[in-house]
């Protein structure tokens, strides 16, 4: 029954929707792990995105301009967490709970001072990605559902990853960025700031954690809602860890991630309590995390 529910055409066509704010996100803190900067704001960085999505969709009349506020707004975010952590020398932790906080009382402050609306902002004006069906693939078993009837910004997702493989190992940014990370001394020693670096490395987390919001709120849904981020920044933090910042390692991990969350919303319909679907995907998390440490010790061992 379980395999015949995860082999089910509308389960698979689900997973991607899933998976990508948490990828998109989880590549932002990616950047900012192999540049050292400790930043567990992407709950925050997910909110801001996705609320100037549907606030240029709404205004603007596109869903592509809808998008671009977004990065916009996750860019902002980005700078401000660079003012007050590498300007100001803030501690990373309180820096990030702070622009938590900061992002979930101005997007409801705004929802009630632009829209004079409460609790969530919904209107046929707001634009939104449509699928894109991609001819003779949607008739492939398995892959077809996954991969074809998707928005633009789930393909967006899958290729950063697999050029952010590439940026890290190639690109005189993607290597200062790494140095930045693992050796800053050298980084001065050949006449960089570091702190330069890792400002790009925050304003590239602000831009992605900015297209994860507009996945949420103008790609899933056309709507806003109060805190719509629910706990996927933390998913996406979660990731980075596991991964220490790989970006292939992370697309798998999100991938599992968005498996898991997709298949919480099915297990309503057998019967179980609600509050046992929302924990799975930070129950999954706990499971990944015991699993890593596991096998990390025994190889040690």
């Amino acid at each position: 029954m379980v395999l015949d529910m995860l082999l089910d055409p509308a389960f698979l066509n689900s997973v991607p929707r899933f998976l990508t704010p948490i990828l998109l996100a989880a590549l932002g803190g990616a950047i900012c792990e192999r540049a050292g900067v400790f930043n567990i704001a992407l709950e925050g960085f997910i909110l801001v995105g996705a609320f100037c999505a549907v606030l240029g969709s709404y205004f603007l009349g596109s869903e592509w301009w809808g998008a671009l506020a977004a990065i916009a707004g996750g860019v902002v975010m980005g700078l401000l967490f660079a003012e007050f952590s590498l300007r100001r020398k803030g501690d990373g932790i309180v820096v990030s709970i702070g622009l938590n906080l900061f992002a979930a009382g101005l997007t409801v402050y705004l929802l009630r001072a632009i829209f004079d609306v409460s609790g969530a902002f919904r209107d046929p004006g707001i634009r939104g990605f449509a699928p894109i069906h991609i001819p003779g693939l949607s008739q492939v078993p398995v892959l077809g559902p996954f991969f074809s009837g998707q928005s633009i910004l789930f393909y967006i997702a899958v290729a950063a990853a697999l050029a952010l493989h590439v940026f890290f190992a190639r690109h005189r940014l993607g290597l200062r960025i790494r140095a930045a990370g693992e050796n800053p001394a050298g980084l001065v020693a050949g006449g960089v700031n570091p702190n330069r670096v890792r400002l790009w490395a925050l304003v590239m987390c602000g831009a992605l954690c900015g297209l994860a919001g507009a996945q949420l709120s103008i790609a899933n849904v056309n709507l806003f809602v109060e805190n719509m981020s629910a706990g996927r920044g933390w998913i996406a933090v979660v990731a980075v860890l596991l991964t220490r910042g790989h970006p292939v390692a992370v697309l798998l991990i999100a991938l599992l991630f968005g498996f898991v969350d997709s298949f919480s919303f099915r297990v309503q319909g057998l019967g179980l309590p609600q509050q046992f679907s929302d924990m799975m995907p930070y129950l999954a998390t706990l499971i990944v995390l015991l699993a890593l440490s596991a096998w990390r010790k025994a190889k040690v061992a």
